[in-house]
């Protein structure tokens, strides 16, 4: 019953017990962040509202893949039922919104999903996803800059009538084509990021609604060419799903990634006014809008054209010019650029972020933590992101490297996914606080445990008063007088749900892996398949039986959003980002594990070693804000 103390030191382990202190590291995990834990350093400035967030996740979102996608998914996948596609997409893409719409109210702290899995899963996994999403930004922002050279030359006349200065100029003897447009552009928009986050989302709130503006002259325009021509793109022979449901299916999951973006919001958590209520409306109003302007483009667009006759490279322009309207291409052009250009605010915004909150955490060197005074932005993370996402957009050509950008969402989505369920079911009992703090934490224990002997042995002088006694302690300290069976009732509750989501995940793991697996022989197969279908059924009907943990309730920030259907949702969140990671191809995943490589030694080298948890001190988590009520850094 007494008041228990859990002290991790790391240093000078003997040899023996190095694995196990190795591998202990891995599972740690941090406090939500709060007004305590972030006293000592600077703080970013609280400048964002839900205008601000859903020109953030709108901006971030609506790339100038949309003005491809439609003429390539239609002609290959989906034919006239583009839109349903991107509806399903769009659900599939709510599933992780929802997840992330809790997390981040409950957390609002810099570094998204690293943060999220940091306090639910441990230190390792939040590393790996930390380390992902840096890669996935730095080479997503440099493919987007890469991709508005193009598209900013048709304004001069042609693909290569740029001015010399920004023109793609292909170095001799090597097979390099620099592109200084590229370049000069990170730098601008790495620049504007400097100054502060309100100007910055000023900025991008003015790019992103001309993009949306561009989007609504093509829903508006196309439908009025529609009525006008009979809509010929639906009166096609094969009929509503020429390549059959599967087709419309295999359609989703190439749009699902134009729905990536809205995690940008979650990102300026710590920037919000008020994250319980901003963060996910932000969340939940960007992604509606992308859906519902996708949706619209695609029933103008194929009902505009045959989906075979298609142009896959300018399907919106093409459709406009067979209808005699060849001024629309510059419009949709100037779309695309500004859809490119807030794509990369959107990219580049959430990376120093993350590097800051890595560094907050020990796991990268303090010089990425640094906050500029005035404009309350982490400069050195955002200038390090920029200098190197314009090196790679001069020199390279990544885009056989998107791969790896979906990788990092991916990734992302499905930690966040699995953090709500053990926030649900087995959050953290225990806190860790630094051991500064460790005469105010022996003085907390010290009276919690003088309380629990007079609980267990009572009163000699006043027998009688031992039940009155009891009931006004229960009423000061509820969470210390739990009978033992009470407090074995739980652990076995415990043991069962974490069991349980362990299973959710290897059976899900199991199903998609042998689903995706055509080389193999049917029976193998279609037996892995049961048994990871098993699995992951066997855990979604024990978690949705066994009773979810009182403590979800004080985690975190209270009273901002509820993930609604857990387990359900965040289970299918899960099977659904795996199988999409399952089928990302081999080279891409040998890139990234390339890369996950790279990160494992700085993590071992460095972070391991240097970790804010290294000598942190494991309190129980209901006695934390007393510890820190009663240190002298709060009475001062």
């Amino acid at each position: 019953m007494g008041f228990v103390v859990d002290s991790q030191k790391e240093g000078g382990g003997t040899s023996a017990g190095g694995g196990s202190v190795g591998f202990r590291s891995l599972l740690r995990r941090k406090q939500v962040d709060s007004a305590h834990a972030k006293a000592k350093g600077q703080q970013l400035a609280k400048e964002l509202s839900i205008p601000q967030l859903l020109a953030i996740g709108v901006g971030s979102t609506i790339g100038a893949g949309v003005y491809v996608l439609v003429g390539t998914v239609a002609r290959e996948h989906s034919g006239p039922s583009l839109a349903i596609s991107f509806l399903i997409a769009g659900i599939a893409a709510a599933l992780s919104a929802f997840c992330y719409a809790e997390l981040s109210s409950r957390c609002p702290s810099a570094g998204s999903a690293y943060h999220y899995s940091y306090i639910c899963v441990g230190e390792g996994v939040a590393w790996l996803v930390g380390w992902a999403l840096i890669l996935e930004y730095t080479i997503g922002g440099s493919a987007v800059a890469r991709g508005i050279s193009p598209n900013l030359a048709l304004f001069f006349g042609g693909p290569d009538s740029l001015p010399a200065f920004l023109a793609r100029i292909q170095i001799p003897g090597l097979d390099v084509v620099v592109d200084p447009c590229a370049a000069i552009l990170v730098l601008v928009v790495t620049g504007l990021l400097c100054v502060g986050i309100k100007e910055s989302s000023r900025v991008q709130a003015i790019v992103t609604t001309a993009n949306v503006c561009v989007m609504v002259f093509v829903i508006i325009a196309g439908g009025y060419l529609g009525f006008q021509t009979g809509w010929p793109g639906y009166k096609v022979p094969n009929g509503y799903f020429p390549y059959g449901v599967n087709g419309m299916l295999a359609g989703s999951a190439t749009v699902f990634f134009a729905y990536i973006g809205f995690d940008s919001v979650a990102s300026t958590a710590e920037e919000v006014k008020n994250p319980q209520r901003d963060l996910p409306l932000g969340i939940g109003f960007s992604l509606s809008i992308c859906c519902i302007l996708y949706m619209l483009v695609s029933v103008v667009i194929v009902g505009l054209v045959p989906f075979y006759a298609m142009d896959p490279d300018t399907p919106i322009s093409s459709a406009f010019a067979s209808h005699g309207i060849q001024w629309a291409v510059y419009i949709i052009t100037a779309g695309a650029v500004t859809a490119l250009c807030s794509t990369l605010m959107g990219s580049i915004l959430p990376q120093p972020r993350i590097l800051m909150a890595m560094a907050r955490d020990g796991l990268l060197p303090p010089f990425f933590s640094h906050v500029n005074n005035r404009s309350q932005v982490p400069v050195n993370s955002t200038l390090t992101t920029g200098v190197c996402a314009a090196i790679l957009a001069f020199f390279m050509d990544v885009s056989q490297l998107a791969g790896m950008v979906s990788v990092g969402t991916l990734l992302a989505f499905t930690v966040v996914a699995v953090s709500i369920l053990i926030l649900r079911y087995v959050p953290p009992d225990e806190m860790p606080l630094p051991s500064s703090l460790q005469d105010s934490i022996d003085s907390v224990s010290v009276r919690y445990s003088n309380i629990a002997q007079d609980i267990d042995g009572g009163s000699p002088k006043e027998p009688a008063s031992d039940s009155q006694g009891k009931s006004e302690l229960s009423i000061k300290y509820p969470l210390i007088l739990k009978s033992d069976q009470d407090k074995l009732d739980e652990q076995k509750r415990r043991k069962i749900a974490g069991w349980n989501i362990a299973f959710v995940c290897i059976g899900v793991l199991l199903l998609t892996s042998a689903a995706s697996a055509e080389y193999l022989p049917s029976i193998p197969r279609f037996t892995v398949c049961g048994v990871g279908g098993a699995l992951m059924l066997c855990g979604l009907i024990m978690l949705s039986w066994i009773d979810q943990d009182d403590a979800r309730h004080s985690f975190g920030h209270t009273g901002g959003f509820t993930c609604p259907f857990v387990p359900l949702l965040p289970i299918a969140c899960i099977l659904v980002n795996v199988y999409l990671l399952i089928n990302l191809g081999a080279g891409t995943w040998m890139r990234v594990s390339a890369w996950l490589v790279i990160g494992v030694l700085v993590y071992v080298f460095y972070g391991r070693t240097h970790s804010s948890l290294l000598n942190a001190v494991y309190v129980p988590a209901a006695h934390v804000e007393e510890i820190y009520r009663s240190s002298p850094e709060f009475l001062a």
